[in-house]
């Protein structure tokens, strides 16, 4: 089956034993017009918590929860292919981007905000799977810190492929609405 051709302005989709599912859709720039179309994506935890963009984006502190169990409209995201084909945006429920500070490389509770309205470099993410990564611009790699349960610095951007744990790893699960 040819998804390009049955999404029509959709470029491809990439699929992981992960469970990712994600759009191509170059030249989006805006969160408001980026989601038409994309699947909902949870993004869960080494020890089976969600993130949760609280108030479903917005924040620059602390933005990022990984307490939730159950997964509500709060814990879904969309991934917006970037212009460069290699990165992603991950959009909150409210429309706005994850965004790694600094391009990545931090540890505290301004590592991601969630307030971005327009995909740029510091809201480009890449994922890798088996296991599945997610890496900011910069190469960092998002960390669910405690393994995930947390509502206060639950996500550093501090990691490596060099000294990456069960931290690191994320389980990514899509549906189309």
């Amino acid at each position: 089956m040819n998804i390009k051709n049955r999404l029509g302005r959709s470029a491809g989709i990439a699929i992981a034993a992960a469970g990712i599912v994600a759009l191509n859709l170059p030249g989006e720039a805006s969160a408001s017009t980026a989601a038409a179309g994309l699947p909902i994506c949870t993004i869960k935890t080494t020890n089976g918590h969600y993130l949760t963009a609280v108030d479903g984006g917005g924040h620059t502190t602390n933005a990022i929860q990984s307490d939730r169990t159950v997964a509500s409209t709060w814990e879904q995201f969309r991934f917006v292919r970037a212009a460069d084909n290699v990165h992603y945006g991950i959009l909150t429920s409210n429309g706005n981007y994850l965004t790694a500070v600094g391009g990545g490389g931090q540890a505290n509770a301004d590592a991601i905000h969630t307030n971005a309205t327009v995909l740029s470099t510091w809201e480009e993410f890449s994922i890798t799977y088996n296991p599945t990564l997610i890496s900011t611009v910069n190469g960092n790699l998002l960390t669910a810190v405690d393994g995930g349960g947390r509502t206060t610095e639950a996500i550093h951007t501090d990691a490596t492929t060099a000294n990456s744990g069960s931290w690191e790893v994320f389980q990514i699960a899509c549906t189309y609405p």
